[in-house]
């Protein structure tokens, strides 16, 4: 059953059971992903930063941003963004700059040694993607039907936000 397609009065209780199956998974992938980042970085000698942190300078990527926008994302929740933010300019992966425009907000990229490390964690990835597409454990359709429902779930939840009030 895709996520498309509507309930009927036989499914609700195995829906359930398999929505809840569904968060586990999805928050044990997530910290299973910050091990696997952490794994890497400590068999390369890699010690001064940690998992959050690596996974932080790999979405920011080339881009400049503010904290604010890295949280209205929502990649980092249940991390102190701002302090890690912090830290990365102190050990010189990030470069921080005041906005112009609102002098209450700093702007941040990656400095040359930050990219090295969104470059780790890329390759990291590109491993993991081409061992996953050769064992061929996720059929002929690949990830795609994956992302397209967890994108449903993630439309669901936002809708679910907005208009809870």
């Amino acid at each position: 059953m895709s996520l498309q397609e509507p309930l009927t009065a036989a499914q609700p209780a195995d829906f359930h059971s398999d929505y809840l199956n569904a968060l586990s998974l999805v928050e044990r992938l997530h910290r299973l992903l910050l091990d696997v980042i952490k794994d890497e970085f400590e068999r390369l000698g890699l010690l001064d930063i940690n998992s959050v942190q690596a996974l932080l300078l790999f979405n920011i990527g080339d881009q400049e941003v503010t904290a604010g926008e890295l949280k209205s994302r929502g990649y980092y929740q249940g991390s102190n963004v701002s302090y890690n933010l912090k830290k990365l300019v102190e050990m010189g992966y990030m470069h921080h700059q005041r906005c112009e425009i609102d002098r209450r907000s700093v702007r941040v990229s990656l400095t040359d040694r930050g990219r090295e490390v969104r470059d780790t964690v890329d390759r990291l990835f590109a491993r993991h993607a081409e061992g996953l597409a050769r064992k061929g454990s996720l059929g002929a359709e690949g990830l795609g039907p994956l992302n397209a429902s967890l994108a449903h779930v993630e439309r669901y939840w936002g809708d679910q936000i907005r208009y809870i009030y």
